[in-house]
């Protein structure tokens, strides 16, 4: 039980939900610094990716080649090394995300972002770094030998493809007005950002072969933590001291979808037409200031902490232990501002 528990927490798991640096957007950088550091302790290694030197060295080549000769049996160090090849497949395509998202609209770029050449072979080296990531996660998630999680993971790549979808379509600030609702956030920030973390965390339970109520609760725990995490990030242009109210901050962010349920639609496109200079370019000072005087901060917090919770009542089925204690402190990073 406490091995799958030690998966449930590997830093690639984390990285799902934090971004590649493991470190961005939190309300307290130093307690999610130590709490990440924690987890690394309990899964044996401090971070999600070995470095080209050890992949490369004799060393381990040998150590592969004799757990090569226990596939197919029953050994414990199979087991183990199942979950660890989940938690790094599901960093994998996280990170085959990112990268792809990096693709800039050449249409866009301007003398001042380098030469069009250099953009366009930029846009290549994204697209084909990406698909060379996925393309390992996949072989990876072959040689699981598991259909349960092949299955769980492929639909969370769907899930990415679909969430993403959704937040390219809406990137003029024209459409923060149209039909915009929590309850359309939520939904759209599962499948971008939470179902790959949740699925993950359920797979490591499928893998470790617990019955189906302690992977729903593995599942639940991922996705109210990503939600959590991902409200706390919406929340940083607003409650961190470092921010400048001058920085521009997403207009379809948690605080800002709660600040125009509150107010009203009409009144919220009035207080946009308000905060732009020539009627065109938003003033972020006035639009900050506008939103922070409003509900939609104080409703934010009050949803992450509600996320939080729903979190740790989700590791209740879990026993005590350091890994258990681990995953309540990553929890409590993130809903304590």
């Amino acid at each position: 039980m406490l091995l799958s528990l030690r998966r449930m927490i590997h830093p690639a798991l984390v990285g799902t939900f934090c971004g590649s640096q493991m470190s961005y957007a939190t309300a307290s950088p130093s307690s999610w610094t130590k709490v990440v550091s924690e987890a690394e302790k309990i899964v044996g290694y401090p971070t999600s990716f070995m470095s080209l030197r050890c992949l490369l060295s004799d060393e381990l080549s040998n150590i592969a080649l004799h757990v090569r000769k226990l596939v197919g049996t029953r050994h414990p160090l199979i087991s183990t090394a199942s979950q660890r090849n989940l938690a790094e497949i599901t960093e994998l395509i996280h990170t085959a995300f990112l990268v792809h998202r990096g693709i800039v609209n050449i249409m866009e770029v301007t003398s001042s972002h380098g030469s069009l050449k250099d953009m366009q072979f930029g846009n290549k080296m994204a697209v084909l770094s990406g698909d060379f990531l996925l393309a390992n996660a996949s072989t990876g998630l072959a040689q699981l030998q598991n259909t349960k999680v092949v299955e769980l993971v492929s639909s969370a790549i769907g899930d990415l493809v679909q969430g993403i979808y959704y937040e390219n379509a809406r990137t003029d600030e024209e459409k923060v007005t149209d039909d915009i609702l929590m309850s359309n956030w939520e939904k759209r920030i599962f499948l971008s950002h939470g179902a790959l973390l949740a699925k993950s965390c359920q797979g490591a339970m499928q893998l470790a072969n617990h019955d189906t109520e302690v992977q729903e609760m593995a599942f639940q725990y991922g996705k109210h933590m990503s939600l959590a995490h991902k409200l706390n990030s919406d929340l940083q242009p607003f409650v961190a001291e470092t921010f400048c109210d001058t920085m521009p901050f997403c207009l379809n962010s948690a605080p800002v979808i709660l600040h125009q349920e509150a107010s009203g639609r009409d009144a919220w496109i009035n207080q946009l037409k308000m905060a732009k200079v020539n009627g065109k370019q938003a003033d972020y000072a006035k639009l900050h200031q506008i939103i922070k005087t409003g509900k939609g901060v104080s409703s934010s917090l009050d949803l992450c902490r509600y996320h939080g919770k729903r979190a740790l009542e989700a590791l209740r089925f879990l026993p005590t232990s350091e890994a258990r204690s681990t995953l309540e402190k990553i929890v409590n990073a993130v809903t304590k501002f």
